[in-house]
């Protein structure tokens, strides 16, 4: 269990589009850029092992410049393994979302930045709840959209899932766009999370076209 005391003020940071970590979740990640090999190489060196998960945005203009929403998730390298020719397959265990103060200047091939974990205390405590969630409900809109999209899923250990499992699980997995993620990741609370959740679903089933298959 991490607790405030042992939040690093300084993270690397790994922007990947549409990739959702949350806090009490797992995120599996391959890494094969050199420059992120290099990352997880330091950050196996650290007391912490932590790696900010965080949402490019495009900026609009000419340019198309890149630049990073403010608000990211730190998980911790909790298992990893290498591939015969050097890639790694890591897993992420989320332990709390994070403001970006300023992006540190060096010479490091990531980005590394200045942090404060203020405002997500919640993040370090135990299990949410969601005392409002209708259940029922929610899982035949859930079928509805994945029949729309063509996933298929585990609907067994959705159905026997905790609140907090089955809200956080969704939030990662489904296909949403990153905008929808990055509102996924700030909403305040589990219920907020799910009532947004809800609303994309209901946007997905009004407006969406098929796809993936989830796993």
């Amino acid at each position: 269990m991490f607790s405030a005391a042992d939040l690093p003020d300084t993270i690397p940071l790994f922007p990947l589009p549409g990739a959702l970590l949350l806090p009490r979740a797992r995120l599996p990640l391959h890494l094969f850029e050199p420059r992120y090999l290099a990352m997880l190489d330091d950050s196996l060196k650290t007391r912490h092992r932590l790696i900010g998960m965080v949402q490019p945005r495009e900026v609009p203009g000419p340019g198309g410049e890149r630049k990073l929403h403010q608000i990211g998730c730190a998980g911790r390298v909790s298992g990893f393994s290498e591939t015969e020719d050097g890639r790694y397959m890591i897993t992420l265990a989320g332990i709390s979302r994070f403001r970006i103060t300023a992006e540190e200047e060096g010479f490091t091939p990531y980005i590394k930045a200045n942090v404060t974990w203020t405002g997500f205390e919640r993040d370090l405590g135990s299990t949410e709840t969601d005392p409002d969630f209708a259940r029922t409900e929610f899982l035949g809109k859930l079928k509805r959209y994945f029949e729309d999209r063509g996933l298929s899923t585990d609907w067994d250990n959705l159905e026997d899932a905790d609140d907090e499992l089955l809200i956080n699980s969704l939030s990662m997995l489904c296909p949403f766009e990153v905008e929808d993620k990055q509102a996924l990741l700030e909403a305040p609370s589990l219920s907020t999370r799910r009532e947004t959740l809800v609303t994309l679903i209901e946007f997905a089933l009004r407006n969406g076209e098929g796809g993936k298959v989830i796993q």
